[in-house]
């Protein structure tokens, strides 16, 4: 984004004589979080604009003057969208369903055709465009790295149909097969592990700390603390130890979508 508003944000912090970490302290948001707004390296929620207006009495202009976006996403996961497109590094892990940069179309849809209220056609359409468009990241042979941990459960639960899973579960296996993406499969025969509590995905970058970003039913939460985020680095660690060697999984997933084909 531009860096007027990071700019501008810290000319009002600097008016109200507040360092990062007192502004941080009243906003209840990190002090690398507002280095990184001020840097012009991260757009903030709605409601972290909310947090900074009231700590810093400026009515609602940091809300009313977030930068526009031309995507359709959540408000809560737009700050991990725009960071998703800056890393080098992804690692995602996957509890329940495919992580959004390796959906197919037909897979989005189904995805965004259950929800309350229920979608019209129109706003299903439009997500799913931005969906696909997140996976352009991919088409470059090298950057970002991506690993990703799925539990058996994405792969057994018939989103959309036989044919939407066998084509999905066939284009992540293209996608391994082909050097692009690692995947490794968390077994049901394994129990209980580190990560099945939810989704997480992990980001690393050229210029700045690593972040994390966990999401609950219309809910989403970016973390850049480094102790917070180191911490979840090492229970991602703890559960790929535990999944199946990627070679294993891949073999796997197309057992189950050729179980698949012959429904």
């Amino acid at each position: 984004m531009s860096n007027v508003y990071g700019e501008w944000l810290k000319a009002q912090r600097e008016a109200a004589g507040l360092t990062q970490q007192e502004l941080a302290n009243v906003a209840i948001m990190t002090r690398s979080h507002i280095a990184h707004i001020e840097a012009g390296r991260r757009i903030p929620s709605q409601e972290d604009a909310r947090r900074l207006d009231r700590a810093l009495g400026t009515g609602d202009v940091l809300q009313s003057f977030l930068p526009k976006q031309d995507v359709a996403v959540a408000d809560y996961f737009e700050a991990a969208r725009q960071l998703e497109q800056q890393a080098t590094v992804i690692r995602e892990f996957a509890p329940s369903y495919v992580p959004g940069i390796l959906q197919t179309e037909a897979y989005a849809r189904a995805v965004m055709q259950v929800s309350f209220p229920p979608r019209s056609e129109e706003e299903c359409d439009r997500l799913v465009v931005t969906r696909l468009s997140r996976a352009k990241i991919l088409e470059d042979p090298v950057t970002p790295v991506v690993a990703v941990l799925l539990d058996e459960a994405v792969l057994r639960r018939p989103v959309g149909g036989p044919a939407t899973m066998a084509d999905q579960i066939c284009h992540i296996v293209a996608l391994t097969e082909g050097g692009r993406i690692r995947v490794h499969v968390v077994p049901f025969g394994l129990g209980a592990h580190s990560l099945m509590l939810g989704m997480m995905t992990l980001m690393w970058f050229e210029d700045q700390p690593p972040a994390a970003y966990s999401e609950g039913p219309l809910t989403g939460k970016l973390y850049d603390s480094p102790a917070l985020v180191q911490r979840l680095q090492g229970t991602y660690d703890l559960a790929l130890g535990d999944a199946l060697p990627m070679k294993e999984s891949v073999a796997l997933m197309r057992a189950i979508a050729e179980d698949y084909r012959r429904d």
